[in-house]
């Protein structure tokens, strides 16, 4: 609540207008409804972008990629901020209001509001996101025999 509010006066003294979806309390939430009430607002082209902050944020960020068209990250640094934008296009920013430390949030926050999309090879991948996102499910599922439930996948890119 604390860091919310002291986002909202630095945003609107930024001159950014806010739609204030809670919460309004210290009381605990639910952070999926939270997360809800922001990622349609942004999925339905109500707000441009969001910022959420929970914990972690990593639960806000899966619950806001539920919805589309919406691409959430967690963000703790300038670094994975600058790069969730120019690479991501990321539109919600989750931060982790727990671990943030006495790091300047406010300056993270106008860092990932004033950062452009750099397009290039990095919009042709925002496009293969959306079609997975259209389809919903992968296009060819993995036969049975060749899954191992218990063993992880991974792979690992070059930017």
């Amino acid at each position: 609540m604390k860091i919310k509010n002291r986002l909202v006066q630095s945003l609107t003294t930024a001159g950014y207008t806010i739609l204030d979806a809670g919460t309004h309390s210290d009381a605990a939430v639910d952070y999926p409804d939270i997360a809800m009430q922001v990622a349609a607002k942004v999925s339905a082209g109500q707000a441009d972008r969001g910022i959420l902050i929970c914990g972690t944020g990593i639960g806000m960020s899966i619950a806001a990629n539920k919805f589309d068209g919406v691409r959430a990250a967690s963000c703790y640094d300038e670094v994975m901020v600058e790069i969730s934008r120019r690479h991501n296009d990321v539109n919600i920013l989750c931060l982790p209001g727990d671990m943030i430390g006495d790091r300047p949030i406010d300056d993270l926050v106008l860092m990932w509001l004033q950062t452009d999309f750099d397009g290039g090879r990095h919009a042709v991948r925002i496009t293969k996101i959306s079609e997975l996102e259209r389809r919903g499910t992968s296009p060819t599922p993995a036969s049975p025999s060749s899954q191992n439930s218990s063993s992880p996948a991974a792979s690992s890119e070059s930017a």
